[in-house]
């Protein structure tokens, strides 16, 4: 799939360079153990969309542009690539995962206790390179998103098997889980080009639905087999007991008797080793993957509708090709 996000890699090479060179450089620590497990996880295969996105949505605006910002870029997207790796960190030893990115977690390796503490190591140092940048308004959108990413952590703990959460929770808990740093992302970068306090609104609303529609498709890998984009085990949602579209789909669809498999499954967390199978039929059954992905698509175009006062530049079309890729995932 890197073809469909070749224009975003095409512009953002030259500052994704500095980028990782700041990543590397500010991840270690005369604690051995911290750039070991960071860059464990850091090297280990993720696009890195969120900092190309803030250099993207920089380069939209490159007609109003001043030399003043230009370095704070690769800077900004590495504080954002830090964030993110935290967040991953911490998730999974919520989640008790096994994989991500097709790899061990770190938390499998090292522990609970390390991947935790590597994770706030990275949060402080983000937020350190951004006191240094001495941007008040572009740390102030990172900290506010740091702050709902928490909270969507937070709102997924809660929503988790509770089969009366509605599709409009569901869409809630991934705006604060997922879609929040995208749109700080786009936001951020906006900002540093010099952009309108009213384009850089149109960005933040791109990041936000690009971001819903990014974490409806990855709910949907999770219940579609032989699918090389997925970088966990599959069923692992439903195994947790996470409620995403797909199974909200077969929870609305379902009859009694798969209504009661479902409050076995997930509310009650008694779980055998054939209904990661029943569940795959269920999906097939009333289609769920078709209608997320058709969820997806929607905040997708929403997306797209918020670039279109922008010009027809390389970086207008770099940011509707990380739309199309986002959603061809599951395709």
């Amino acid at each position: 799939m890197q073809n469909e996000i070749k224009n975003l890699l095409d512009i953002s090479k030259q500052q994704m360079q500095q980028v990782n060179d700041i990543i590397i450089k500010n991840m270690q620590s005369d604690i051995a153990l911290i750039p070991e497990l960071a860059g464990y996880l850091i090297n280990s295969g993720g696009k890195r969309i969120r900092p190309m996105l803030v250099c993207a949505s920089y380069g939209l605006f490159k007609d109003k542009q001043t030399d003043s910002n230009i370095n704070h870029i690769p800077l900004y997207s590495a504080c954002v690539e830090f964030i993110h790796t935290a967040t991953l960190l911490h998730d999974d030893v919520v989640d008790e995962s096994d994989l991500r990115r097709g790899k061990k977690t770190a938390h499998n390796i090292w522990g609970n206790q390390a991947t935790v503490l590597v994770g706030d190591f990275l949060f402080s140092r983000a937020f350190q390179l951004m006191s240094n940048a001495d941007n008040t308004e572009a740390t102030k959108i990172l900290a506010d998103a740091s702050s709902k990413l928490a909270e969507g952590e937070m709102l997924q703990l809660l929503t988790t098997n509770n089969l009366r959460t509605t599709k409009d929770e569901y869409v809630k808990m991934i705006s604060s889980k997922t879609a929040v740093l995208f749109s700080a992302s786009c936001k951020v970068g906006a900002l540093l080009a010099g952009a309108s306090e009213q384009d850089r609104q149109k960005l933040s609303n791109f990041g936000k639905n690009l971001g819903i529609a990014f974490q409806m498709i990855d709910d949907a890998l999770d219940y579609l087999e032989n699918n090389d984009e997925i970088d966990k085990n599959i069923g692992d949602d439903f195994k947790e007991g996470k409620i995403t579209m797909p199974l909200l789909k077969v929870l609305q669809d379902g009859n009694d008797e798969e209504k009661k498999f479902l409050v076995r499954c997930i509310e009650n967390m008694q779980q055998e080793e054939k209904d990661l199978k029943t569940m795959l039929q269920h999906i097939n059954k009333y289609d769920a993957i078709q209608y997320t992905l058709n969820q997806a698509l929607k905040y997708a175009e929403l997306a797209k509708q918020s670039l279109t006062d922008f010009e027809n530049n390389d970086y207008k079309i770099a940011l509707i090709d990380a739309v199309d890729y986002t959603v061809k995932r599951a395709k």
